[in-house]
């Protein structure tokens, strides 16, 4: 029987393999998308775990502050396709033991006047990547490689000299000298936290600056129905222009692939080596071979009947919390699971999506989301780890506990290989993975093959549902393979 033959192959359906799949449809190119599971989205999944009748839990990521700010999906437009994406007037919060929480609004100047006589700093710190965010968006989420035109402007090259600048103030052991308070401190440090890295460091200042910046300028979004709803959407496009996804079609070896003139892998350097290695040049895959993973998340979903009951109320009010107390608190947790220890006192973060889409209730009860940070492969269970620290700054929160099911960080990889070892985020979080990626090459995209493309989160700009990493993928590939220089329009058809 004759080999298929396809224009593209994606492999891995996560944000950025779809991404990929529907940039390269819309070019016309007869696309087909491969996926080892049974249920497509990788990170960006809504599932029925089974703990209660009508509840669905979103399996990795859950608030999406990128899916608004991202170039790609801004073009793609999410809205304009029936997503809808609720944002939260408190962004974020963090709750502090025996006093007030620090409380993050989409409103700049409402968080600074909380934060007291932080409130000045924070907004200086803030502004000037509030008032040129799309430059600092481009700077975050580019390709590392080349100067977004946004920075090329007059404000956009301030805002990228103040957000590095900040970077430098927050990434160091100088980070303490900005503020006199514990609630602004702790803000920033629990969203630097989702790097799940050292602290302080410059890659997790980066990711704080990026996101906490995002909070302000576009808010962070809880997609209604859960993250199922964004790849849902991107599917109904891929199949609208003729791609094809299959489901349960894992690739072990290039001997698998129908033949095809490019191939895109949403899928960690190790899964790209174990199906290409033998073709890859020898020092290409020795690069890949070393490519550094990170230590893990193990996630508690729980089933409440009520809200949580924070000791501060207006904590109540945000879909997206971090647990964990004060700077130095969580600082002392990520170090130590830096080192390859569990803290006893981790930071946690959670979110409840009913906060801002009252649908994700069923029966009187609701999801809670929850993940905290533990060593690469570890098994623990940490159920009872995360339900005291919550408890600590939420007392009753047991008495709202009607089940609860932990995913210990050595069982991430049965539901997404990408995370190898428990790490969501797909290797190591620092300053030079972030800038050279998954070995040293100026092609950050090339999978060491001719044809082949990596279009993962392991490349940059890194972790995070914003597409892109396969936007950027699939239009080298398209100009490489194709010699299709314009990118094709992603905007929906009206």
């Amino acid at each position: 029987m004759a080999r298929e033959v396809r224009d593209a192959v994606v492999v891995g359906s996560g944000p950025g393999g779809l991404a990929a799949a529907v940039t390269l449809a819309r070019a016309g190119l007869d696309t087909l998308v491969l996926e080892a599971e049974p249920t497509i989205g990788g990170g960006a999944r809504t599932l029925d775990l089974d703990l209660a009748p009508g509840l669905v839990h979103d399996l990795c990521s859950a608030v999406h502050p990128l899916a608004i700010g991202s170039p790609f999906f801004r073009e793609f437009d999410l809205s304009a396709r029936g997503v809808g994406l609720v944002v939260p007037e408190l962004a974020y919060a963090q709750p502090l033991e025996g006093r007030e929480a620090g409380l993050a609004y989409q409103d700049l100047d409402r968080t600074a006047d909380g934060l007291g006589r932080d409130g000045p700093a924070w907004r200086r710190l803030m502004a000037p990547l509030v008032e040129a965010s799309d430059a600092v968006i481009a700077l975050g989420l580019g390709d590392h490689r080349s100067v977004p035109p946004e920075v090329l402007r007059p404000d956009g090259a301030r805002a990228a000299l103040a957000f590095g600048a900040a970077v430098l103030d927050q990434g160091t052991r100088l980070w303490d000298g900005r503020f006199t308070g514990d609630a602004a401190p702790s803000l920033l440090t629990g969203v630097s936290a989702h790097t799940i890295s050292r602290l302080p460091s410059l890659a997790a200042a980066g990711t704080a600056l990026l996101l906490g910046s995002l909070a302000h300028a576009v808010g962070w979004a809880v997609p209604v129905g859960g993250s199922q709803a964004i790849t849902d959407a991107l599917a109904a496009d891929l199949r609208a222009h003729g791609g094809e996804i299959r489901t349960e079609a894992p690739v072990t070896s290039w001997r698998e692939l129908p033949r095809a003139r490019t191939y895109l892998f949403d899928t960690s350097p190790r899964t790209l080596v174990d199906v290409w290695g033998d073709r890859m040049a020898p020092a290409v895959r020795a690069g890949l071979e070393r490519f550094p993973y990170g230590n893990a998340a193990a996630k508690v979903d729980f089933v409440l009947s009520g809200p949580v009951p924070w000791s501060d109320p207006r904590v109540g009010e945000a879909a997206t919390v971090h647990v964990g107390g004060t700077r130095a608190e969580m600082a002392a947790a990520e170090n130590t699971v830096h080192a390859g220890r569990h803290a006893d006192r981790p930071l946690i973060l959670a979110s409840d999506p009913t906060i801002a889409d009252p649908s994700r209730a069923a029966g009187g009860l609701r999801p809670l989301w929850t993940y905290t940070h533990v060593p690469s492969g570890s098994e623990a269970d940490v159920t009872e780890t995360v339900t005291a620290q919550i408890e600590r700054f939420a007392p009753g929160f047991r008495d709202v506990v009607v089940t609860s099911r932990c995913i210990p960080a050595a069982q991430m990889p049965l539901h997404n290989a990408n995370y190898v070892g428990g790490d969501i985020a797909a290797g190591a979080i620092n300053m030079w993975r972030m800038a050279v990626g998954p070995r040293p090459a100026w092609h950050v995209y090339d999978g060491g093959v001719p044809g082949v493309y990596l279009c993962s989160q392991s490349v940059p700009p890194g972790p995070g549902v914003h597409g892109m990493t396969g936007w950027f993928a699939a239009r080298r590939a398209l100009s490489e393979r194709f010699g299709i220089r314009t990118p094709p329009d992603l905007g929906p058809r009206r």
